[in-house]
């Protein structure tokens, strides 16, 4: 490619929004993400081919796969890997969540509800969000739906990045859709930005940033042949996603020695919390419709939170239910040392073909009876991210600093379990080792009127770096208590308007 205007790291939410806007505005923009390309039909469905669902499960493996799995000291994190970012795994939730989420001091004071709504406007646009058709007929979704009158509690459908009438209900989101009914940032954002000239480098990933001439310059590595290039531009934007970005800017202190002392500071894991109901007395027909239909509110009394039922194909809840049990008394010796080896320890269990026999074991009737429940709410946002052996690890009390939280989200469950006529279990991520697993990732880069509180300004810009941005999850300063890529997006697109006007 000839001389660039501006680099963008990673191809998710924040990424891709930054990428048509700067294409919009004339600049000459590569986009560089460390995944391949994913088309519909190349989306995994054997947990044998690990190498396809798994990233870098191994120590020197070339496994490429869509799913990056990381267990640190204080909790467990999914994330993708792939052209299209997050956007080709989740549950297509997009919410505009209460105006008293940005009530929190942690929040710059020009970053409200209202000065956030035109921007919400604008993703909502580009993905065309629409809630699931009200008549289309989900026994899953009416079951939940009284379940949360039963409870006295507001529940609405939320607004899908979902072609509805392509959608085939096969409860297939969070794997990758082979139907191409998800609009995601592949199919909207990016290819807009390609047809302006942006350029999309896969298996690109970044290794160091460093200040060059009148800009920076980049070291990256290709993820197929481990060949490396330096490239430089003026203006480089950092959107790898909350754990990529934290991970590259402390992997590179050493060539911006300004970054704030912040850095890595205030992670938060959107309060995610999961568990299981096995046994209802109702048929839910769980692999029928999108993963999440609707979304209980207990934004009533804090500590604050929201609910959904995210259910998968009938494979997939036929292995819930072969796994179905009573609760699981954690053992200390497994919180240590198991918990450690998970990285590499689930991705052989798959190998081995485990889980598919499971799978198979797990009788329809039962599966039919199961849902899973997910509650996402506002944790304390006072994790830690940091290097440790030269990896990226979070330290993080979760379950003291958390434990109000925890309470409240475990009792409710138990209320909706207790409507269904089903046997509650948390997962057994918390069971087993009282470690949450979250797929919410936020902060570390918070938005910030000086270096003293966050890494970037209010507008992305890193504090005392000259066209430097972060554009994606690790600036958002507190939990969501909502699913919070609509928030993440709408930050965005606030961002990539300020980076367009100021170069």
């Amino acid at each position: 490619m000839s001389a660039l205007d501006a680099v963008v790291i990673g191809s998710g939410f924040g990424g891709s929004i930054a990428a048509l806007r700067l294409a919009e505005a004339g600049k000459r923009v590569l986009v560089l993400e460390r995944g391949r390309i994913w088309k519909p039909e190349d989306f995994p469905r054997d947990l044998r081919d690990t190498d396809t669902v798994f990233w870098r499960w191994r120590d020197g493996s070339g496994s490429r796969g869509l799913y990056d799995l990381r267990f640190f000291s204080a909790l467990g994190a999914v994330v993708a890997s792939g052209v299209g970012g997050g956007s080709l795994v989740y549950a297509n939730i997009h919410i505009r969540p209460d105006p008293r989420i940005f009530e929190d001091p942690r929040w710059p004071a020009e970053i409200k509800r209202a000065t956030l709504d035109p921007y919400y406007d604008k993703v909502a646009a580009m993905l065309g969000v629409a809630p699931l058709p009200v008549s289309t007929v989900l026994p899953k979704r009416d079951r939940f739906r009284a379940a949360a009158a039963a409870l006295g509690k507001d529940v609405f459908d939320p607004d899908e990045a979902v072609s509805w009438n392509a959608c085939q209900l096969v409860a297939e989101c969070e794997f990758g859709c082979r139907h191409g009914a998800k609009n995601t940032l592949d199919r909207t954002y990016l290819a807009q930005a390609q047809a302006k000239g942006a350029v999309i480098a896969p298996n690109s990933a970044v290794e160091s940033i460093r200040p060059a001439g009148n800009g920076y310059a980049l070291v990256c590595r290709d993820t197929e042949t481990g060949r490396r290039q330096t490239l430089e531009a003026p203006l480089v934007v950092v959107a790898a996603g909350t754990l990529g970005t934290n991970e590259l800017l402390m992997r590179n202190r050493p060539n911006l020695p300004g970054l704030s002392a912040r850095l890595g500071q205030g992670y938060s894991a959107n309060g995610d919390f999961l568990g299981s109901i096995a046994s209802s007395r109702f048929d839910l027909e769980p692999w029928h419709g999108p993963d999440v239909t609707s979304v209980i509110k207990f934004f009533d009394e804090a500590p604050e939170f929201t609910m959904a039922a995210p259910t998968f194909n009938q494979i997939t809840m036929q292995l819930l239910a072969a796994m179905s049990g009573g609760n699981t008394d954690r053992l200390k010796w497994a919180q240590g040392l198991i918990w450690r080896q998970l990285p590499w320890l689930v991705p052989l269990v798959c190998r081995l073909g485990i889980i598919n026999r499971l799978a198979a074991r797990g009788a329809p009737d039962a599966a039919s009876r199961i849902t899973n429940l997910f509650a996402i709410g506002r944790d304390s946002a006072t994790g830690t991210a940091m290097l440790k052996h030269g990896k990226l690890d979070i330290k993080w009390d979760y379950a003291a600093d958390n434990a109000a939280l925890i309470a409240r989200m475990s009792s409710a469950m138990q209320a909706v379990a207790d409507h269904y006529g089903g046997i509650f279990n948390p997962l057994f991520s918390w069971n087993l080792f009282g470690r949450i697993l979250t797929v919410h990732s936020l902060g570390g880069c918070h938005l910030s009127t000086d270096p003293a509180r966050g890494v970037v300004s209010p507008r992305g810009a890193v504090h005392g770096y000259k066209g430097l941005y972060v554009v994606d999850g690790s600036v958002i300063p507190t939990s969501i208590g909502f699913h919070p890529c609509m928030t993440i997006a709408a930050v965005a697109e606030r961002i990539a308007e300020g980076i367009v006007r100021e170069s």
